[in-house]
């Protein structure tokens, strides 16, 4: 557990009641170590490196580690608590990826175990371990607590080997279960049971011919040479089909808790029953939602679509990424470039509220769970005139670098200190993190998509009133003040009165957001942007106004792409 998390009166009444889902989950592990007295909790998440680590692997992890902490708050640390990241490295390579190199020195050994398959990128003994380590190296750079396990290493080492044997005993419980799940032709030649071939080291889909549960062995045939074999189950030279492995792998290590996507409810179940009939108990755990790519289809290793882990981490920071898995994991939602600016200032937005909260609030903020229990302070930039401090968002940023043409986050960081002097990448490093974010962000991105339209006569006359109350502000204005100044302007004109709007009055009716969608698009080339008022304290009254009079003389319209 944490050592930093100082568990008060105030944090373990707000836990017990808390409606967080990783509370609603951690709360189902507690009535099963009530139930058995256990001591000890063990987590588990799965990882198949038959292609490169994606961010749905990342997400296991990362909400599954949310589940263990809050077990652990409930807990009050009083249970010892352990996360497995494991790795099913023993599988048969099925086919080869379409994202890596070297793809005929792969296709060679279609059928091996993954850490008998050469590395096509030529960094490790097997192409298992080059993708093992490249989701060790992120979950490190990360900070998860956690212990690699591998398959390959597990029935090797013999950790498998007795409840390989029991399974074996149990060889027609198993297949009672599995055998209704496979039409005629696949239950005929089913077996749980898969031999590594002792010749070309294929992980064999064959019917058995016979056993001897006491020795521990299977007898089957090369269904090709027709050549008897006689294969031990234990010492890695057999493997176990994946549903009854995953089973096993429950049954052997005593895994508390795991949770899976939603496209493996009927595995969860059918493993679960196996390791029923092997006299374990299933863990606990639930069943989240897929990751979609742009065209909503699932995301896939193999593929290659969706986002990686590296993509993501080039736009925004591992935070904003944690933000993302958090927030509704029985939905689905789509993970690619563009949903990456909401999910930074989602972020934000949590960081910046966490302070102001009671314990209730916070343990349903997302910053609570993201990092463990201790979300650091707000980065914000004080200015002369404001009651508190300004939080910066990506879209600001964003906004800024689209009018400033920025790809130099120098550029940025001359708006930011204009607004707030003592202001700096040295003492706003998280800021300064943002800022290079967003211009990378911006030259990607934006800048290619951007497309500003022409104002139309009422929306001239508009600008007009805008610029000429920007220039009646007086100097130093604050971002509140200008917002204000801006509705006056807005609550005047009939097209943008909102009469419905909250407090809206017949004498002094809201603006509805198609006063400031229009600014976006007419100034900013954009369809949706931050509040305006405090762009406008950043980007400068002067600037703006500057602005003003390009779109009215149709510089951005008629600029060439």
């Amino acid at each position: 557990m944490s050592a930093s998390l100082v568990l008060t009166p105030e944090l373990l009444d707000a836990a017990r009641v808390s409606p967080a889902w990783p509370f609603e989950e951690a709360k189902k592990l507690v009535k099963r170590i009530e139930a058995s007295g256990q001591k000890s909790v063990l987590f588990e998440t799965g990882y198949g490196p038959s292609g490169l680590p994606h961010i749905g692997t990342f997400g296991e992890v990362a909400r599954t580690s949310m589940v263990r902490r809050a077990f652990e708050t409930l807990t009050e640390g009083k249970i010892a608590t352990r996360l497995i990241a494991f790795s099913d490295d023993m599988d048969g390579l099925r086919k080869v990826p379409d994202n890596i190199p070297n793809k005929e020195l792969v296709a060679a050994h279609l059928g091996k175990p993954l850490t008998q398959v050469p590395d096509p990128f030529g960094t490790h003994d097997s192409f298992g371990a080059h993708n093992n380590a490249r989701l060790r190296a992120f979950l490190d750079a990360f900070g998860f607590e956690y212990e690699f396990a591998s398959s390959t290493e597990y029935y090797k080492g013999g950790r498998f080997d007795a409840a390989l044997k029991h399974m074996l005993a149990r060889y027609d419980a198993v297949m009672k279960i599995m055998l209704p799940s496979f039409r005629e032709e696949r239950a005929a030649t089913y077996s749980p049971f898969l031999p590594i071939h002792p010749r070309t080291g294929i992980v064999m889909q064959v019917a058995l011919t016979g056993m001897d549960a006491e020795a521990g062995t299977i007898d089957w045939a090369d269904p090709e040479t027709g050549e008897k074999f006689t294969t031990p189950v234990t010492g890695g030279h057999c493997k176990l089909q994946w549903k009854p492995d995953w089973a096993m792998r429950w049954y052997a290590l005593g895994v508390d808790y795991e949770m899976a996507g939603k496209d493996l409810i009927d595995s969860v179940k059918l493993s679960g029953a196996i390791v029923r009939a092997l006299g374990g108990r299933p863990p606990e755990g639930f069943n989240y939602e897929l990751f979609l790519d742009e065209k909503g289809q699932k995301i896939s290793k193999s593929k290659g679509n969706g986002l990686t882990i590296e993509e993501w981490l080039t736009y925004a920071s591992p935070e904003s990424l944690a933000q993302f898995m958090y927030q509704k994991p029985t939905a689905a939602k789509r993970l690619y470039f563009d949903v990456i600016p909401r999910a930074v200032d989602d972020y934000l937005t949590f960081l910046d509220a966490y302070p102001r909260q009671d314990w209730r609030q916070r343990l349903g903020n997302p910053v609570w769970h993201i990092h463990a229990g201790n979300p650091p302070p707000p980065e914000t930039l004080e200015h002369a005139g404001e009651a508190k401090g300004t939080s910066v968002s990506f879209s600001m940023l964003l906004n800024l670098a689209a009018v400033a043409n920025a790809e130099d986050p120098a550029v940025l960081w001359g708006f930011l200190k204009r607004y707030a002097p003592s202001a700096s990448p040295e003492n706003h490093p998280h800021l300064d993190k943002l800022v290079g974010y967003a211009v990378a962000y911006f030259r990607d991105f934006v800048k290619p998509a951007k497309s500003y339209r022409a104002a139309d006569e009422v929306e001239r006359g508009v600008l007009d009133r805008i610029d000429a109350t920007l220039a009646a502000l007086p100097a130093g204005a604050t971002a509140e003040e200008i917002q204000a100044a801006l509705y006056d302007v807005g609550r005047a004109v009939p097209r943008y009165q909102d009469f419905a709007a909250k407090g809206a009055t017949p004498e002094r009716p809201g603006v509805s957001n198609d006063f400031f969608n229009m600014l976006y698009e007419v100034l900013l080339g954009e369809k949706k942007g931050p509040r305006f008022g405090s762009f406008i304290a950043l980007y400068g009254v002067a600037e703006t106004r500057k602005l003003i009079a390009d779109a009215l003389a149709g510089a951005f319209v008629n600029a060439p792409a």
